[in-house]
């Protein structure tokens, strides 16, 4: 069995957060899915738990960073493509999210992202092929 990552971010609005990521192409599990909380599928191991605050703080001491203000964590999906990356970007703007840095090429890879609803930082890349071997 492969080991999977459940990533916890805090959301204020559930709902408005399932509509902004359904919009990038995102799909949810209903088994773990209620009014506190949803299981967003990334790929066959990697899960994004949105939590609304109340619930997220339920689960530590420490208080809730507003994203907005402060960078908590940069999270970062790669995609099969410059185009795939430039699609994601843009549908986050068209959801009503921002790219706070404009798309970065590397030569051997191809960089852009966008800020989400709640402010989290997502990073999109694209590697070409044999960049890592």
């Amino acid at each position: 069995m492969s080991t999977q990552i459940f990533v916890n971010l805090p959301v204020k609005d559930l709902d408005r957060a399932v509509t902004f990521f359904t919009h990038l192409g995102f799909s949810f599990d209903p088994r773990f899915t209620n009014v506190n909380a949803t299981c967003m599928i990334v790929s066959g191991d990697i899960f994004v738990m949105l939590l609304v605050e109340p619930f997220f703080q339920t689960f530590t001491p420490k208080p809730i960073s507003d994203a907005h203000k402060s960078t908590e964590v940069l999270l970062c999906l790669s995609r099969e493509s410059r185009a795939a990356v430039d699609d994601m970007a843009a549908k986050a703007v068209a959801a009503g999210g921002t790219t706070p840095n404009p798309p970065k090429d590397h030569g051997f890879m191809y960089q852009h992202g966008f800020q989400d609803l709640d402010g989290h930082l997502w990073e999109l890349v694209f590697m070409e092929p044999g960049a890592m071997g």
